[in-house]
């Protein structure tokens, strides 16, 4: 990993700080949406949520600004681009729409309308703890992978290789891992059972998303067939 981040790191990609900024500004909109959508600016599990939620968020950004801003660029590009295959672009789409309404029904549903009964709090402390370790994931997947794009794609003009260290030596692909955790962890934070519903249409999704990912990466990128034999599981060791 070290030879290819310095490889990344000498191509000297730089990231404007005005779209670090607008990055910023663009998620905190999310808690802003969050609270208005629940109607009630007192409630503690969406304070929880937005405080983790942005911290690590903002964490993220930083750290590959100064570290990896050529995959920070990367993950900034259109979810519809040149070389992305086509069925990833069906499945973005779907995706994206999955999350919009997954993400405007837990505020609805946990607060506004009380459709869930009260989550009792331990349930809730599991949530938290299971969304602290999943955007931990996403952020050692990102740190790990510089090749992480947010499209399926090749990417041969960064001299695209197998990573297999870090936690890709573990499932191999530990970012849907974390959002798999994430989609479960929300929900049972605010206290959703609509929100753990939908969140079953979206980790579905990811892991259709996988197998095509993987379908590709086999038949293109060298060594990837020598590395699924070496890294058995996608997201969930012994299961998936």
């Amino acid at each position: 990993m070290n030879n290819v981040f310095s490889q990344v790191m000498n191509t000297n990609v730089a990231f404007p700080v005005s779209r670090l900024i607008w990055a910023f500004v663009y998620l905190a909109f999310f808690p802003v949406i969050l609270f208005v959508l629940a109607g009630d600016w007192r409630w503690i599990e969406g304070w929880v949520f937005s405080i983790i939620f942005l911290l690590m968020c903002f964490s993220t950004l930083l750290y590959l600004y100064f570290y990896d801003p050529a995959l920070l660029k990367e993950r900034f590009g259109s979810p519809i681009q040149q070389g992305q295959k086509s069925w990833d672009k069906v499945v973005l789409s779907v995706f994206f729409v999955d999350f919009l309404v997954w993400f405007a029904i837990m505020p609805l549903d946990a607060r506004r309308f009380h459709w869930s009964p009260v989550f009792p709090f331990w349930l809730k402390a599991i949530g938290t703890g299971l969304l602290i370790i999943s955007i931990v994931m996403v952020f050692e997947a990102l740190r790990e992978n510089t090749f992480a794009a947010p499209v399926v794609k090749m990417q041969k003009e960064r001299g695209q290789t197998v990573i297999s260290t870090g936690m890709y030596g573990v499932v191999r692909h530990p970012m849907y891992a974390g959002a798999l955790l994430l989609f479960v962890a929300a929900p049972l934070l605010l206290g959703s059972v609509w929100g753990l519903i939908i969140s079953l249409l979206l980790i579905v999704t990811i892991a259709g998303r996988s197998i095509g990912e993987e379908a590709m990466l086999k038949q293109e990128l060298e060594g990837y067939s020598d590395y699924m034999k070496n890294v058995r599981w996608r997201m969930i060791p012994f299961v998936f």
